[in-house]
């Protein structure tokens, strides 16, 4: 169970501890922040409220464990990541316990979040040895107007503190997909977990403890936004922010200052359908893609732009495959599970409400119980109804009926998100163009989006974010480039 077992040291009573300088901490504020469960609306965990001034002790040890840290063995990094890997796969079991009751998150999902999280850290350990043990080498005569006369080495270093901020929705993949890359290119590491998710990040955390890294190099702070957000983010011992959520992440990059900035803040990823798709092959992944964990993913199908001719066929498809999802808890491995909180609920029963209001096609009829939505399709959704721009993050879908692609592409394109996209065509041809034209970051073809795997390039635009992911991305992103330039009294060439 979580808190129980190897993970008992990091819970007082009912409070989980935080973590800084290699210890397990109550904070002095005596103050605690609760977790509800989505599913019961009751409290299921509570996390320490940190202080400004613990927050401050953070930085300091984070600071100097860096230093010495820089200067450990790339493969001694590489070492301890493979190891914190394999704890955390091997502990599988209790982290997913904390995310099924802290984000409703479906069993078999829960499962598969922390072992591809332990996949995710190994690889980058690998990754992070070929990519930071190569430097480049250049010489001053292959620019016109120079001899032969000065060397370059080039290499790349650490920025020194990286403050990392996960959403609730993958709150150990993220964390993870931030941590590693800090911590194989020599930079330390403070983590601010989301309220919801915050448990199972700690649990997390104490496996990288469990594997030996050094004192203060990883902390992982709790509590509100509103006391310690700001004061992490705009902090002065603070050299590169990595932030996944939403609107909160435009305030930070108007706040943080001259440093690094890696921010992937949403979508309203667009699913283009033309006429001569496989619609069976559409609507399966229109299913998986827009209502796979109750449609609270980033990279969630969220708007459907089909053809006119075959959009009634489609319709009829999709409407068929969610019959067989299933509506319940989380424990029961159920498709569609609460949503996160009782403001997300109320948010995506507005765009439900408006579009009831403004003539939408209910394919189902709405069903709400607490923080629970059933899975619902609006046909006929028009451009001035709320959801066809704004993100649900919940499993409500809706459909637009298209006249010509250039009608889809301009809807897409006309988003304040650049996310994802996806095209379905037989026409490779159509495909590639249509791609192109699309302003976002991944378009995907005869797919539905998806983030992974893991070392793919991962990027916004616009509102979407800035920066991009991806284990060997953020491996760049987290590091520096120092030139070392040797300059010889005489062009080298003048020797014999």
């Amino acid at each position: 169970m979580a808190g129980s077992g190897v993970f008992a040291e990091i819970i007082d009573g009912d409070v989980f501890k935080y973590y800084a300088d290699g210890e397990w901490k109550k904070s002095s504020s005596a103050k605690s922040v609760a977790i509800v469960n989505p599913s019961t609306r009751n409290t299921q965990y509570k996390v320490q409220a940190c202080t400004q001034e613990e927050v401050n002790k953070a930085m300091e040890a984070a600071k100097a464990a860096q230093k010495w840290w820089a200067r450990t063995p790339l493969w001694k990094r590489a070492e301890l990541l493979h190891k914190a890997g394999a704890i955390l796969k091997e502990h599988r079991a209790p982290i997913a316990e904390a995310l099924i009751k802290e984000i409703a998150k479906p069993a078999k999902d829960a499962i598969s979040e922390v072992v591809r999280s332990g996949d995710l850290i190994s690889y980058c350990a690998e990754e992070g040895v070929r990519i930071l043990g190569e430097g480049t080498f250049l010489v001053s005569d292959s620019f016109p107007g120079n001899e032969r006369n000065k060397y370059c080495l080039v290499s790349k270093i650490p920025l020194g503190v990286v403050l990392a901020i996960p959403p609730f929705n993958y709150p150990v993949n993220l964390a993870v997909s931030k941590i590693a890359p800090a911590l194989i290119a020599g930079n330390s590491l403070v983590l601010k977990p989301p309220t919801q998710g915050a448990v199972a990040c700690l649990h997390m955390v104490h496996c990288f403890h469990l594997a030996g890294f050094p004192k203060g190099l990883i902390s992982c702070i709790t509590g509100k936004g509103s006391e310690i957000g700001d004061f992490l983010t705009m902090h002065p011992g603070v050299n590169c922010i990595s932030f996944t959520g939403g609107d909160t992440g435009i305030a930070i990059s108007k706040k943080a200052g001259m440093i690094p900035l890696q921010m992937e803040l949403g979508g309203k990823d667009a699913c283009i359908v033309l006429e001569d798709a496989d619609l069976d092959l559409v609507a399966a992944n229109i299913v998986k893609g827009g209502f796979s964990y109750s449609g609270q993913r980033c990279t969630a199908v969220k708007v459907v732009l089909v053809m006119e001719s075959v959009a009634d066929a489609l319709v009829e498809k999709v409407k068929s495959k969610m019959t067989k999802l299933t509506v319940g808890s989380p424990e029961d491995d159920s498709d569609i599970t609460a949503v996160v909180s009782e403001s997300s609920a109320n948010f995506i029963e507005g765009l439900v409400l408006d579009a009831r209001q403004k003539g939408a096609t209910f394919c189902q009829e709405y069903r709400r119980e607490g923080n629970l939505i059933w899975p619902l399709l609006l046909d006929n959704v028009r451009p001035d109804m709320r959801i066809a721009w704004e993100e649900p993050f919940g499993p409500v879908l809706p459909i637009i009926r298209i006249g010509s692609v250039e009608e889809g592409i301009h809807h897409c394109n006309a988003s304040n998100f650049g996310l994802q996209g996806c095209v379905f065509t037989k026409d490779i041809n159509k495909a590639m163009l249509i791609s192109d034209a699309m302003e976002t970051g991944t378009v995907q073809i005869n797919a539905a989006p998806a983030r992974g795997p893991d070392h793919f390039p991962f990027q916004g635009i616009k509102d979407s974010g800035i920066g991009s992911q991806g284990i060997t991305n953020s491996i760049n992103m987290m590091t520096k480039v120092k030139s070392t330039v040797i300059n010889l009294p005489t062009p080298s060439y003048t020797m014999g």
